[in-house]
């Protein structure tokens, strides 16, 4: 079975920049973050499809933020972010499509606090 590996969470001023990694032990899909914020059920955030470069973000405000890139040799996908408010503050889950359009595959996650 495919495995994620995230690393790259941690403390950030508002205003700053963090970048996210997942390292896939396989090819997939599609890959791609989501979220859980505190008290807030876990959301989608951003993804990008395997094949193609596509990428498909939840809200059109996160794209002068938020931006995933992926490097297929690696099977491993990086998510920056830029310009970090307090509301980002979540732990952010890395997933995979590894068949079909399901997200079946997710890591462990990684924390994420940004201060004001």
């Amino acid at each position: 079975q495919v495995q994620l590996v995230e690393s790259g969470g941690g403390l950030v001023q508002a205003g700053g920049s963090l970048t996210l990694s997942c390292a896939a032990s396989e090819g997939t899909i599609t890959m791609g973050w989501f979220r859980r914020a505190p008290g807030k059920a876990r959301e989608f955030v951003i993804s990008i499809n395997s094949r193609t470069g596509g990428t498909t973000y939840s809200r059109d405000s996160d794209k002068g933020r938020f931006t995933i890139s992926r490097d297929n040799a690696k099977n491993t996908v990086y998510l920056r972010m830029s310009g970090l408010k307090p509301e980002d503050t979540a732990v952010y889950y890395c997933a995979a499509v590894v068949r079909g359009s399901t997200w079946s595959i997710w890591g462990q996650g990684t924390q994420v606090t940004v201060s004001t």
